[in-house]
């Protein structure tokens, strides 16, 4: 698995807003806007195009277009700040949603809720999720994805640490690509990633309201 951390200056910049308590909601969710944007375009290089005549106002050029666009699979609730964003660099990609909360007791992502194409096979798919802390719910998204036959899966998160870093690859599976803007080190008593940035979905909605122990 190829580990991509991009390392650019406005990447760094949006990334030290995100990551400031003194970020509201508002200011946090338009740095993760730009940032989301930015992780995109780097994970998004490497993409097949194809090419084709266009006319322009005076000839002809040669034109590229994406011979096949990803599909774009936010775990919800964080990585539903990772659409607009997705979309305004691939605006012909589609959209899945895998719905994964963390309980606070046992920190193992509970799932409730999966909208899929039966069939991904040579399908491109970015996961996309601000955070990869202990690797859980990233791993149990990647699993449902290949059970729906995906064999192209690029990770996009913004925040990872190095245990969901290694748990991702030891697990065997079929993720090509990791693109992240930094790796922190280690996670805290409550398995939040230390110094990350908080929760992410918190950040960036308002605290959740979610009954785990109904499920």
């Amino acid at each position: 698995m190829d580990i991509k951390v991009v390392n650019h200056p406005l990447v760094r910049a949006r990334l030290t807003i995100m990551r400031d308590a003194r970020s509201n909601n508002v200011v946090f969710r338009d740095a993760l806007a730009d940032l989301g944007a930015m992780l995109i375009y780097e994970a998004s290089n490497d993409l097949e195009t194809e090419s084709f005549d266009v006319e322009t106002p005076v000839s002809t050029a040669e034109g590229h277009r994406l011979k096949n666009p990803p599909i774009i699979v936010p775990i919800i609730r964080a990585g539903l700040g990772m659409i607009d964003p997705a979309l305004s660099m691939i605006p012909d990609a589609q959209v899945g949603f895998i719905g994964l909360a963390r309980d606070e007791k046992t920190h193992e992502p509970v799932p409730y809720l999966e909208a899929l194409p039966d069939d991904l096979s040579g399908q491109p798919v970015m996961l996309v999720d601000p955070m990869l802390a202990t690797g859980g719910s990233l791993l149990n998204a990647v699993e449902l994805l290949v059970e729906h036959g995906a064999d192209d899966i690029t990770c996009v998160c913004m925040v990872s640490a190095q245990p969901g870093v290694d748990k991702l690859v030891n697990s065997g599976l079929p993720v090509r690509k990791l693109v992240t803007a930094t790796i922190d080190p280690a996670l805290d008593e409550n398995a939040y990633i230390d110094p990350g940035l908080g929760d992410a979905g918190d950040r960036l909605y308002g605290p959740r309201n979610i009954d785990l122990e109904s499920r």
